[in-house]
């Protein structure tokens, strides 16, 4: 009883309209939600073999094993969410981020070492602190007018959205050969035609009627009645895992109990960073590309918690988040710790949002889902059998609870509404944060500028506006200096 009194103190729980129970529910929601960048991750970085087809090799050929990859995921990410709950003390999780993750493995590793891109990624986390300690994150974050705000919440429900579609195989990219300009369709052949995109329909259904009912634990009683089904559905239909060649198969995670439950990881890879990458290519080139990690890092983060936030009723009057410093400081040493793990950069995920669907509005659901991904470095092979199409339902929940904050947005005003409509369908449609509030930012400054309101910008709009012009034109840019 004591020990509860002093979480409700410390957390404040109570305070906040929560409870044990509902901070407990949605940091395991939030796992589960996430759980599966420590499977795609590897998959992203690291190879099985040199040899393997497809292997991601550095600039002298060496890969980052599987296996060692997916250790340090769970690590990072186990002790950055956290550390985020016990000093920012929201129930805002952080992993590996996706976007970044991939830049490195097609962008920088072919320049250079795996621990020299790694370096890279510690020097932009540096560089984010720094921005931190001397308050200019934090004042951009404040500087973000209201209903832009709201644009990137709406945005970001969007963008979750479309991940679950994607995840589950609802939604999937036409073929070129295919013979159509339409990028991307419904299923297989316009058809739910598979095992697993069956499963997220019933899944979706099932939580759908659960939240409507506002039966407690929906998302997570969605959840895992969905992972039971694929279990049984996988002995009997025999689908098989996707691997790239079975489009009918499941894309990440197996619903079938694994041969090996427990064991130890392999965290060889902590502290595998070099800074050679400075002399390696030209030092404008480095310099460009952590120009390019900052402003992502910098600006998914913003865009995310913007988002979180108000989903969690945890935005003030003001239209400020309290304490944003402390959360906004961990974040960037999210990146640094990354860096250091060969994880890439860590940040906050826009999955922690099933969580506060599911009552978490405290740093306590973070020790829960921190506690997990540190568990998951040691039953590896258990958490891999819940399949991401019976955790992709709750992403497309979430993203339809978000959306209702698009009434905040004067669409009658088209020097506020059309920003806000960019940052709203250039998330999902380009799948990048930081590019949908590139888009609304740039937009915004323009059009206020433009109608005669340039003294409405805050001063940080404009520069933050310039900012996001170069990252844009990043690529003309490196070909003009010829970096």
């Amino acid at each position: 009883m004591a020990t509860s009194a002093g979480l409700d103190r410390f957390f404040k729980i109570s305070e906040r309209g929560s409870t044990l129970g509902r901070e407990v529910r949605g940091g395991l929601v939030t796992f589960v939600t996430m759980a599966y960048i420590v499977v795609l991750n590897p998959l992203i970085l690291g190879s099985f073999a040199a040899d393997d087809a497809g292997a991601k090799k550095d600039v002298l050929g060496d890969i980052l094993p599987v296996p060692q990859v997916a250790a340090v995921t769970a690590l990072v990410a186990g002790v950055l969410t956290i550390l985020f709950g016990l000093v920012a003390n929201y129930p805002f999780a952080l992993a590996t981020g996706l976007g970044i993750n991939s830049f490195l493995a097609v962008t920088l590793a072919p320049q250079m070492t795996w621990p020299e891109a790694m370096g890279l990624v510690v020097v932009n986390g540096l560089v984010v602190l720094l921005l931190v300690v001397t308050g200019v994150r934090t004042a951009v974050f404040n500087a973000v007018p209201a209903e832009l705000k709201a644009a990137i919440a709406v945005g970001i429900g969007l963008f979750i959205c479309f991940i679950g579609l994607v995840d589950a195989g609802f939604v999937r990219r036409v073929p070129d050969e295919a013979g159509t300009t339409v990028p991307v369709g419904l299923g297989i052949g316009g058809s739910i035609a598979s095992w697993p995109t069956f499963v997220f329909v019933v899944g979706l259904v099932l939580t759908g009627i659960l939240v409507a009912r506002r039966v407690r634990g929906a998302i997570l009683i969605g959840v895992l009645s969905a992972a039971v089904l694929s279990i049984v559905l996988e002995a009997l239909v025999k689908a098989g895992p996707s691997q790239g060649t079975n489009p009918k198969g499941w894309n990440l995670g197996y619903p079938a109990l694994p041969e090996q439950v427990f064991g130890l990881p392999d965290l060889s890879l902590l502290g595998e960073v070099s800074f050679g990458a400075w002399t390696r290519v030209p030092a404008l080139t480095a310099a460009l590309l952590v120009f390019t990690l900052v402003l992502t890092d910098f600006f998914d983060t913003v865009g995310t918690m913007t988002g979180l936030g108000k989903e969690a009723g945890l935005i003030g009057r003001d239209g400020q988040l309290p304490g944003v410093s402390r959360a906004l400081f961990v974040d960037g040493v999210g990146a640094v710790a990354g860096g250091v793990g060969s994880s890439s950069s860590n940040t906050v995920f826009i999955e922690s949002a099933a969580g506060i669907a599911e009552g978490a509005r405290t740093g306590l659901a973070n020790v829960v889902t921190g506690l997990l991904f540190l568990a998951a470095m040691f039953f590896t092979p258990l958490y891999s059998v819940i399949p991401v199409e019976a955790a992709a339902p709750a992403l497309v929940i979430v993203g339809a609870l978000m959306v209702v904050q698009i009434k905040e947005i004067d669409f009658a005003d088209f020097s506020v509404g059309l920003p806000a409509f960019l940052t709203i369908v250039v998330m999902p449609f380009t799948y990048s944060i930081a590019n949908g509030i590139g888009a609304g930012f740039v937009s915004y400054v323009l059009l206020r500028a433009l109608t005669g309101r340039a003294r409405s910008v805050h001063p940080l709009m404009w520069v933050v506006a310039g900012a996001f012009v170069v990252y844009f034109a990043i690529g003309p840019i490196q070909a003009l200096l010829g970096a």
